[in-house]
């Protein structure tokens, strides 16, 4: 006898114990320490800008337009495999309660999202507003009925396959999301807030009378599902081996002027795998681009000199350590073993390539520290980074790769 709620269970617990397995590799005492270091570095100058602020910033606006990207963002997990699209096809509609629990799972952990952002947020909208924390609740539970919203929408735009109808219904959920949450954080008049939410509810029914009679479409719901899984996957392939991880592969021919570059010798066979490895396998460009720009950012609104060397060697570290995982990409290619090559080069090549990836990384820091005219933090900066980058690669990598 099938039973939709047991269905559920097994596969929602099954993927928390499967996360939750990698999230003990994930959150080690390396990283933990970094993140503690890092969150706590942020909240301090964060306090020090909220108190520079003017009555005249616009923190409503801020604040809507960072909200309504979470807001907006609201995919529903269902918990989906590969092999529903047969198994539970003929009993489709019996899974209404299945994906009744779906979307208030979904509700709960992107719930929580909100209120961490809004949390961030908040303090900058009470030192303009004047107001204080004391509409910080009222705020918040709105805006977890926006993202209801948000969410039924959502499932229900997934009853079309088209690419436009997906990308316009973002567009226009971000335009609504951002001007309500404006309109709430200003306070406007009651009667002109229920005028935008009867749009929303209207925007609702529109699509839930064009798709009531409609079947789901399941190579979109699982396909979307997988691509949601393998983005953790990745994440956790980062610190620890991930073996159902699908490895997805970019053709990015753009970069193949850096590839060229290398000579074509046989002593240099990995470092050409391991650069074609880094910039199509995978989200190691990614991940590279992400820290960088993340990184760039910290610094350039950091004030203090030796602060900035610290969050410097801090970025480093998190892209040298994350970037480990590529030594072992290929580890499951039993055609990589047969290359005619000795094994000393192939981690000359790895340590060469990290290196190469982390001196473009300092020299950026540098130059943006630079260009804000620090000339002697930049000097600083950079020759700190190569001293870390030459101790990470040839003494913290080497000492890993021999574990």
């Amino acid at each position: 006898m099938f039973d939709a709620k047991t269905l559920w269970a097994e596969r929602a617990g099954g993927r928390i114990r499967d996360f939750g397995k990698y999230l003990r590799y994930i959150f080690n005492g390396h990283l933990v320490i970094v993140l503690l270091f890092l969150i706590g570095s942020a909240a301090y100058y964060y306090q020090k800008w909220i108190t520079t602020l003017k009555p005249e910033f616009p923190a409503f606006l801020i604040t809507a337009i960072i909200l309504s990207v979470f807001l907006t963002r609201s995919p529903v997990y269902n918990f989906l495999l590969e092999a529903d699209r047969v198994f539970l096809l003929p009993l489709e509609t019996r899974l209404k309660g299945y994906f009744l629990r779906s979307g208030l799972v979904s509700l709960i952990f992107q719930g929580y999202i909100i209120l961490m952002v809004f949390a961030v947020l908040m303090p900058m909208y009470a030192k303009v507003s004047g107001r204080g924390f004391k509409m910080f609740l009222s705020f918040l539970i709105v805006l977890l009925a926006v993202k209801g919203w948000n969410l039924a929408v959502s499932w229900r735009i997934q009853y079309f396959v088209q690419a436009a109808v997906h990308n316009w219904d973002m567009a226009v959920r971000y335009f609504l999301n951002a001007v309500f949450t404006y309109l709430l954080l200003k306070e406007a008049n009651f009667f002109l807030l229920l005028a935008l939410i009867l749009v929303m509810v209207f925007y609702y029914w529109s699509f839930y009378v064009r798709t009531k009679l409609m079947g789901l479409k399941w190579d979109l719901l699982i396909s979307s599902e997988e691509k949601r899984v393998a983005s953790f996957y990745r994440l956790a392939n980062m610190f620890t081996d991930v073996p159902t991880l699908k490895d997805v592969v970019k053709r990015r021919k753009w970069l193949d002027l850096w590839i060229s570059k290398i000579p074509y010798r046989q002593d240099q066979s990995y470092l050409y795998l391991f650069a074609r490895t880094f910039l199509r396998a995978g989200d190691y460009l990614g991940l590279f681009i992400r820290l960088t720009v993340i990184g760039i950012v910290a610094i350039y609104f950091l004030s203090f000199g030796m602060g900035q060397v610290l969050l410097s060697i801090l970025f480093l570290y998190l892209t040298g350590f994350q970037l480990l995982p590529l030594w072992k990409h290929h580890q499951y290619k039993i055609w990589v073993d047969l290359y005619p090559v000795s094994e000393k080069y192939k981690q000359k090549s790895f340590y060469f390539l990290i290196q190469m990836i982390l001196s473009i990384e300092i020299v950026f820091f540098a130059v943006f520290i630079l260009i804000k005219g620090q000339e002697s933090v930049a000097l600083i900066d950079l020759l700190s980074g190569i001293l870390f980058n030459l101790v990470f690669v040839h003494f913290y990598i080497q000492k890993r790769l021999e574990v």
